[in-house]
């Protein structure tokens, strides 16, 4: 077979077809909820000759995982499961994921194909702060860099100190860390009294949380590296279903050999055309052991024709579908006050937005950090103009609270960037 990588449109059309129509067999005939599913919407697997006809097959949510908890929409015996992670549950049920010895070494094969796109080479030694465990981000970077023939720094997350003098020591070139926890990892070598652009660090690859354009500016300024996007979520794969190749930084090429991507509308489910804006759904197109089909990942995004290589590529993700603040009728993203807080001299790139409720009103406080050389006055100039902005930018009013350094809390895994307080009536 042509190496993914490597193959015509044609060639990627007539794989992913083949591969499709497996897929849907496989999990109509092995998972009880696929069968059911499938029969109420009056579609069978043979009914997909095309990819545009996947259409008609109904959504799997993440609800429809937890229903099945733990081992419903597995379709293959126990026996054959290799590995198993979940999600943490923190809002509910966790959602879990199981791997046979094949899907082990699939995704070993796409964090590999991810890495070498991100300017990876075999040799480099590779720094992973992902945390390991049921988590998917750590064990997956890691057997990714193993197979490319990398040396890994199984560091997984906390402990920042540590991180930066095993980062100083050992001189890893590459890091796999969330881009909130690498702006901690900032804060400590500046605490170290370290320039951080001295570090050995030539290359981030960072994922499993959304950032923006003016994150990626922040991190390559200030460490000198190449700051690219890794894309993936446990309920598809885990990371590797989608990478930034490093010579283009224009989007994430999704390795639709093995991820079939459409965007929907977000209310009405409907398929958009490439490049309109909407919600990302994906079916795997190889998994075993639990196959995926069109699966609602609530990430907002949009398809673009592929540059770097034939792969479709995703813009970075915008939101969730399930982040969206409605404040008094206008929408708002927390992505979109990052851009206003990052442009914003005086203050940190981090923050965090609260939500209150006064009488019948919501409220939305925006609390960014200041930096510590910012005086008295250049934190009331960077509140007033974080207001400001917001309100031209976006057309709503927040309160605005610049605060001390180090007073928000970090995280190694993904940052909650809203915290909602209407409930408790604060």
């Amino acid at each position: 077979m042509v190496d993914g990588e490597q193959m015509s449109h044609a060639q990627l059309a007539e794989l992913q077809i083949t591969r499709l129509r497996r897929t849907l067999r496989h999990a109509y005939d092995h998972v009880p909820f696929y069968r059911r599913s499938f029969d109420a919407s009056a579609v069978r697997p043979e009914d997909c000759r095309t990819p545009a006809d996947l259409a008609r097959f109904p959504f799997t949510t993440k609800a429809d995982l937890r229903e099945n908890y733990p081992y419903g929409m597995f379709a293959v015996p126990r026996a054959d499961v290799r590995r198993i992670h979940a999600s943490s549950g923190t809002t509910g049920v966790p959602t879990v994921v199981g791997y046979t010895q094949r899907d082990l070494d699939t995704w070993a094969e796409v964090m590999a194909r991810s890495l070498r796109a991100a300017g990876v080479r075999p040799g480099h030694t590779v720094h992973v702060a992902y945390g390991y465990g049921l988590f998917t981000g750590g064990l997956g970077a890691h057997y990714g860099a193993e197979r490319l023939g990398c040396t890994v720094i199984p560091a997984s997350g906390g402990m920042t100190s540590r991180q930066v003098r095993l980062i100083r020591d050992l001189r890893p070139e590459v890091i796999m860390v969330t881009p909130s926890y690498m702006l901690a990892l900032l804060d400590e070598f500046e605490r170290q009294g370290v320039d951080p652009r001295s570090s050995s660090l030539r290359i981030g690859v960072f994922g499993a949380e959304p950032w923006t354009e003016g994150m990626r500016r922040e991190i390559e300024g200030r460490y000198a590296l190449d700051a690219v996007d890794i894309y993936g979520l446990s309920e598809v794969m885990g990371p590797g279903v989608a990478q930034e190749y490093v010579e283009t930084k224009d989007g994430l090429h999704i390795w639709e050999d093995h991820f079939y991507p459409e965007v929907v509308d977000p209310v009405t489910g409907e398929v958009l055309p490439e490049g309109e804006h909407g919600e990302l759904v994906l079916t795997s197109l190889t998994k075993e052991a639990m196959p995926v089909v069109r699966y609602r990942t609530r990430d907002l995004t949009r398809l673009l024709p592929g540059t770097a290589r034939v792969f479709r590529r995703m813009e970075r993700i915008t939101g969730r579908s399930d982040d969206l603040i409605i404040l008094r009728g206008v929408n708002l993203f927390p992505g979109q006050v990052e851009e206003i807080v990052l442009a914003v001299p005086g203050v940190a790139p981090h923050f965090q937005l609260r939500r209150t409720r006064e009488g019948r009103l919501d409220r939305l406080t925006v609390r960014a950090e200041a930096r510590p050389e910012a005086s008295a006055g250049q934190r009331e100039a960077a509140a007033r103009e974080i207001a400001r902005r917001v309100k031209d930018g976006i057309g709503v009013s927040v309160a605005v609270e610049v605060v001390d350094p180090g007073t928000l809390e970090r995280s190694m895994g993904k940052l909650r960037r809203v915290v909602d307080d209407r409930a408790r009536g604060r």
